[in-house]
């Protein structure tokens, strides 16, 4: 069996089928790019990878759990878990510092934080925001935000890494950095990662690609 399996998925918001009936097979620490234009069901593949939503019909599993018949509360734990998201926008809370903001999940899953804030000490010298911990979010830059999420993303060394146009808001030379880096920590830390992009540039930094048209793999 497959670190990640997808049998027959589809999605429908009301009558508007979004996934159409998705096979998909990925192994553990395989690194992914999922490409499509905007409307073609590509971030709704990544959430429900990530638990934030069911399938309305068909199969998901990962690690050898279905993720189909959890309930939400097992959801959440999983997502909490398993899962490390980063997103193009970042949703650091502003009434708390970057260095709480990222401790936040072990916080929630009730995990012990001290060897959770060595790795995050590690990570941010790694990533030059070492300064940015003490500081709340309003007061550094977005590209320092965007390195904050990648360190929330990984502070419970997740099994799956699932970016949702993580280069966004970011020019070619930036969007090339976090690419790279987000590629050698996923290593690093053992984690399968799939990136959602519309950049074809992005996805050319990636060994597989899934495409996708219309709720549907085209290649």
């Amino acid at each position: 069996m497959s670190f990640i399996e997808l049998s027959n998925v589809e999605k429908s918001f009301g009558k508007t089928k979004v996934l159409r009936g998705l096979n998909i097979e990925i192994e553990a620490r395989e690194l992914v790019a999922i490409r499509g234009a905007s409307g073609s069901g590509k971030s709704t593949l990544l959430y429900l990878l990530g638990g934030l939503d069911h399938p309305t019909s068909g199969k998901v599993t990962i690690d050898g759990k279905n993720l189909t018949s959890m309930s939400d509360e097992a959801l959440a734990h999983f997502r909490n878990s398993h899962v490390g998201f980063v997103f193009q926008f970042h949703f650091l809370l502003p009434s708390m510092t970057c260095r709480d903001n990222i401790l936040l999940p072990a916080r929630i899953g009730g995990k012990e934080t001290k060897k959770v804030e060595k790795d995050v000490e590690e990570l941010a010298r790694i990533l030059g925001v070492t300064h940015c911990l003490p500081k709340f979010p309003f007061e550094i830059s977005g590209g320092e935000q965007q390195r904050v999420n990648i360190i929330r993303a990984l502070s419970l060394r997740p099994k799956i890494l699932l970016c949702d146009e993580p280069t966004g808001n970011l020019d070619s030379k930036n969007s090339e950095k976090v690419t790279t880096l987000l590629k050698n920590l996923a290593a690093d830390f053992a984690a399968t990662l799939l990136v959602v992009t519309h950049d074809d540039k992005v996805a050319s930094f990636f060994p597989r690609k899934i495409v996708i048209e219309d709720g549907q793999i085209i290649g």
